[in-house]
């Protein structure tokens, strides 16, 4: 599997990196975040030249309405705040925390009796909501997790969930890369699971973790995708917990779950997501020239 060759060796296109406490790390860079960066805002830049602006701050003023409409339409991620508040906080964060290697946790106990999977009817009652509007439901959706610890919570609409869905069951796993300040990227496997017909899970864990304990790793991070109301109301709500032994912050989870959104809600047909969606079929297929440098350069783009 192709997943296996990328996690004990990497070398693409002239570009070499090793594996260094389970992260990887670029030989011929010293500080690869700032290079992406620096490119993440050199595009900015050149977009506010484009349209005749002076820099940043009036590109966003601009585009405040449409990153207003993005927000609202995949758990009010906004990708451009995201990323700004995910630099602030991970700055932050690194500097409480001495120990930066990879926690990796024990397996899933094989022989632990599997409890059922929930349904929306175990979060709220179904019935109800049937008869609310749109912007209720959502409401309610969205105050039944707020008082809870480490949860995410989207409400998408069919037409968002069927293109996610479409990939997903094309591509069921996948890997996605995390800056790690200069110690370069940690890698992250993501892996979907079809385990109803009106439920579907994601689940994300470390490329560490999978290595050692394949189909019994722990996820750190588990959405799941609720179909009950898709054909009454044109919805699909989603609920996310992130495991409080992870060592992953919320701010690297969301991160981490924008970018599965991102790599799996694109259409063919769409600007921008031609090379995201040909990465996930590379992978897939278990193509050898599978690019790092392209998957990382992708996930750290604004397109």
């Amino acid at each position: 599997m192709i997943v296996n060759k990328i996690v004990s060796r990497i070398s693409f296109r002239g570009s070499k990196f090793l594996v260094k406490n389970n992260r990887f790390v670029r030989f011929n860079s010293s500080n690869t975040k700032d290079i992406v960066l620096q490119k993440y805002r050199d595009k900015l830049n050149e977009k506010a030249n484009a349209l005749g602006l002076k820099d940043v701050d009036d590109l966003k003023e601009k585009l405040k309405d449409d990153i207003e409409k993005k927000k609202k339409e995949f758990s009010a991620i906004d990708p451009l705040k995201e990323l700004e508040e995910y630099e602030r906080r991970q700055a932050l964060e690194i500097s409480k925390n001495d120990d930066k290697t990879i926690k990796v946790r024990s397996p899933i106990d094989k022989n632990k009796p599997q409890a059922p999977y929930k349904v929306l009817d175990s979060f709220v009652d179904v019935e109800k909501l049937k008869d609310l509007p749109l912007k209720e439901l959502e409401f309610i959706w969205r105050a039944r997790f707020q008082n809870i610890e480490r949860t995410m919570v989207a409400v998408l609409n069919n037409l968002q969930f069927a293109s996610m869905y479409a990939n997903a069951f094309k591509n069921p796993s996948f890997i996605l890369p995390l800056a790690k300040n200069e110690d370069g990227y940690e890698m992250h496997f993501v892996q979907w699971s079809f385990i109803g017909p009106k439920t579907t899970h994601c689940m994300l864990t470390t490329v560490a973790e999978y290595k050692l304990h394949k189909e019994y790793a722990k996820p750190h991070t588990t959405l799941m995708f609720h179909q009950e109301l898709s054909n009454s109301k044109d919805v699909v709500l989603m609920n996310g917990q992130v495991e409080e032994e992870s060592s992953l912050t919320m701010d690297e989870a969301q991160l981490l779950v924008l970018n599965v959104q991102r790599f799996y809600g694109g259409i063919a047909s769409a600007k921008g997501n031609e090379k995201k969606l040909a990465l996930l079929r590379d992978f897939t297929s278990g193509n050898a020239d599978f690019n790092m440098e392209e998957l990382i350069a992708e996930a750290a783009s604004i397109d």
